[in-house]
């Protein structure tokens, strides 16, 4: 329950965020956040993740709905039973199904967050959660899988 309620306030937060940007900042203008480091960059992204498959919002919004469903599913059925397992996949979760909303009632996913101190792709909330989501996700389940799941090979088991 804890995780569905985490879940609910990050995509809650990403599109606040986003309504904000949206009536606050003129498409394509450029706020600034945090001097040197971050600004608010008003971007409509019709792809994925670097403006890929632009022309395939709705293939894309597809996606999404199936990864938000197989995680809701990985977390009702604990594929995970720790909670630093859990939160990744929230994390997951709500990245996913936040651009999903974006996809299927804005006909793109729109971007805010503008990286100056490098050349980096705009992204939003959902996004920050989508890739800390997957990093935890991958980190447990390289790092951690067997020593918290408690879960062992069948070579383990026989030696």
């Amino acid at each position: 329950m804890i995780y569905a309620l985490i879940a609910a306030a990050l995509v809650i937060l990403d599109q606040v965020v986003k309504y904000l940007v949206m009536t606050n900042i003129a498409f394509g203008e450029h706020v600034p956040f945090i001097p040197y480091i971050l600004e608010l960059t008003y971007v409509e992204n019709t792809g994925a993740a670097f403006s890929i498959f632009s022309d395939h919002t709705w293939a894309l919004a597809l996606v999404s709905l199936a990864m938000s469903l197989v995680l809701a599913l990985a977390l009702w059925k604990n594929f995970f039973r720790h909670p630093f397992g859990k939160l990744a996949l929230t994390l997951l979760l709500a990245g996913a199904f936040g651009n999903f909303i974006d996809r299927a009632f804005r006909g793109y996913v729109v971007d805010m967050f503008n990286v100056l101190f490098m050349h980096f792709a705009v992204f939003n909330v959902a996004d920050i959660c989508v890739v800390v989501g997957g990093i935890a996700a991958g980190a447990y389940y390289l790092l951690l899988w067997d020593k918290l799941e408690g879960r062992h090979d069948s070579a383990d088991a026989e030696g």
